[in-house]
């Protein structure tokens, strides 16, 4: 990159440099810090830190992490307070560019120009939200058009009402929280449109946002027009069949003044893609092994840049585990290894986390399934050999599957795929 004129750079150095201040990015540097990395850096481009936990005012973050139930902005400041205890070096309001394959990070912000070399890099971008462009709905252009989380903010933030007739594409948690939140408000929220035959979110926000309030949830439908000439004035709904085609002559016609969307997260990866790293076409996040090492050695990926996550808690388990591992990076004496498992999802799971198994020794698991099902078996196989036999009471998609195994030596040495796959009972 060349260095434009006239701009100061500033060298640093650091052991652990952690690119991301959410949860899992202050997870991680508390982590790294605590398991004997000197000196530990924590960047990110906003002017606060726990990302969009801020803006999350319902309860239920760190239930399974401590036992006490928070707002997100609760749970937020309990790790900015560690963090800060920590004694770990915050830049806020400073912008990564790039780094390299040397863990060569050139950042920016109102001091100037930043080059930082680290030992270890974590990754902890966090995601983005889908917009009406990455399904392509056809229509007009008028205002009243946002996503589930920019509502969140206008909200909770900025006490900024986004409408009064709304209705809501897709049941994923962001918007199924958002449905219930405009009720509150005083909105009528006229129901969520999900295209698939199931709801996206978790089943007990299914019950608690819509249930509990009455809001209707229209299952294989989807939104066919948007229509508006200065504000959004109705939208069209429409049945699908079992391949996702509209059914003809199930239009109907929605009044409404908004239109908001809940369609899922996209993994910022931005900065991983362009210096290489191995990307899942699955998760859209980096592969990684059971270190949370991605495919360039010494930069580990965690939070929802690797997987977006059900719960803040599981979330920050893994991030602190990432953490651990930079900080242990800094003393490992790697060799050369030739020696690599792969894992890869077999029949009934959409995916699974690590990707890769550098080492024998006890792996933790993380899958989804790729559709809702009850008495299911979970099976972990090597060529012919079953690892894993577990019986699950029910799987969903929107919940994370958990799962420890041991991996020996002897399946590291003549195995080179693993296959998981959920069967019936």
């Amino acid at each position: 990159m060349v260095e434009p004129e006239g701009i100061k750079v500033i060298d640093h150095s650091a052991d652990v440099v952690v690119i991301g201040g959410g949860p899992a990015g202050l997870a991680a540097a508390i982590s790294a810090k605590e398991s004997g990395a000197e000196h530990v850096v924590l960047l990110d481009r906003n002017s606060w830190l726990g990302g969009i936990l801020p803006q999350c005012i319902h309860d239920g973050f760190g239930v399974e992490e401590t036992g006490t139930s928070m707002t997100g902005p609760e749970y937020a400041e309990k790790y900015i307070e560690m963090a800060e205890k920590q004694d770990i070096d915050i830049m806020k309001e400073t912008m990564v560019l790039q780094f390299d394959k040397r863990r060569e990070i050139t950042a920016v912000n109102k001091n100037g120009l930043h080059k930082i070399k680290a030992s270890a890099i974590v990754l902890a971008m966090g995601c983005r939200e889908k917009t009406r462009w990455n399904v392509m709905i056809p229509g007009d252009r008028p205002s009243g058009i946002y996503t589930a989380g920019v509502a969140q903010a206008f909200i909770n933030l900025y006490n900024i009402m986004p409408g009064k007739n709304v209705i809501i594409l897709g049941s994923g948690d962001v918007g199924l929280i958002m449905a219930r939140r405009l009720k509150f408000e005083g909105a009528n929220v006229l129901g969520v449109v999900e295209i698939l035959p199931y709801a996206s979110g978790l089943p007990r926000n299914v019950v608690q946002c819509l249930e509990d309030y009455d809001i209707p949830l229209f299952l294989n439908h989807t939104v066919t027009c948007i229509n508006g000439k200065e504000r959004v004035e109705q939208v069209i709904i429409a049945q699908v069949d079992k391949k996702m085609n509209v059914i003809s002559g199930t239009e109907k016609k929605i009044e409404c003044d908004t239109f908001l969307l809940s369609l899922g997260l996209i993994p910022e990866n931005e900065l991983a893609n362009n210096v290489g790293i191995e990307i899942d076409s699955i998760t859209g996040g980096p592969t990684v092994n059971q270190y949370f090492e991605t495919t360039l050695s010494g930069v580990f990926a965690c939070g929802n840049c690797l997987q977006v996550y059900d719960t803040v808690d599981v979330l920050a388990t893994d991030a602190k585990n990432a953490g651990k591992s930079a900080a242990k990076n800094l003393t490992i004496q790697k060799k050369d290894k030739k020696i690599i498992t792969k894992v890869a999802p077999g029949r009934g799971v959409r995916y699974v986390v690590p990707q890769i198994i550098s080492e024998p020794g006890k792996v933790h698991l993380t899958l989804r399934a790729e559709k809702p099902r009850e008495s299911s078996v979970l099976h972990v196989i090597a060529d012919d050999k079953e690892l894993l036999k577990k019986r699950l009471l029910w799987a969903n998609p929107a919940n994370m599957i958990g799962v420890d195994i041991d991996i020996p030596l002897e399946v590291m040495t003549t195995t080179q795929n693993l296959e998981v796959m959920l069967g019936d009972c």
